[in-house]
């Protein structure tokens, strides 16, 4: 979700919810201690220089159980830190403190928030050997000519 989208989601609502990958609700006291810009300059395992950026949102939830942001609340938040910051129309991150602090993404759902898994990949797979995907073999094949799976290069280990 970009910052535009959440925007034009907060105006539309008036109440919602931070739900987690695994269905619990992120407390509804909860606090956004956070909104910013991240911006990343790195090097992946391949050699290519590469920069990311996003929009940054930090949930915390606190023991103050009479706090509730409305969504007219939170879009005033999220205004004044795109004026005060100039952000651009980026993809949102999340971050959540779970054992650890949590990365999350952010998708709509048309009255709830969801934050969504994020991953780590390779982004340099040609570079590193790292096969792009295995192919499927057909169980009837297998002990045939047709059946070179575990040729050499043909990425079975």
């Amino acid at each position: 979700m970009k910052l535009s989208e959440i925007r034009s989601a907060l105006a539309q609502i008036t109440e919602y919810n931070f739900i987690l990958p695994n269905g619990q609700k992120v407390p509804p006291h909860f606090h956004v201690t956070e909104v910013g810009s991240i911006n990343k300059h790195f090097i992946d395992c391949g050699g290519t220089i590469r920069k990311e950026s996003a929009i940054n949102f930090q949930l915390y939830s606190a023991n103050d159980i009479d706090h509730r942001l409305s969504a007219k609340k939170l879009l005033s938040i999220v205004e004044l830190s795109a004026r005060k910051l100039e952000l651009e129309d980026l993809q949102i991150e999340v971050e959540y403190q779970g054992d650890t602090i949590g990365k999350y993404g952010l998708e709509f759902d048309g009255q709830n928030f969801l934050l969504t898994t994020k991953h780590t990949d390779c982004l340099a797979k040609d570079n590193c050997g790292i096969p792009e995907g295995k192919g499927k073999l057909k169980m009837a094949s297998i002990g045939t000519e047709e059946d070179n799976s575990c040729t050499p290069g043909s990425g079975c280990c």
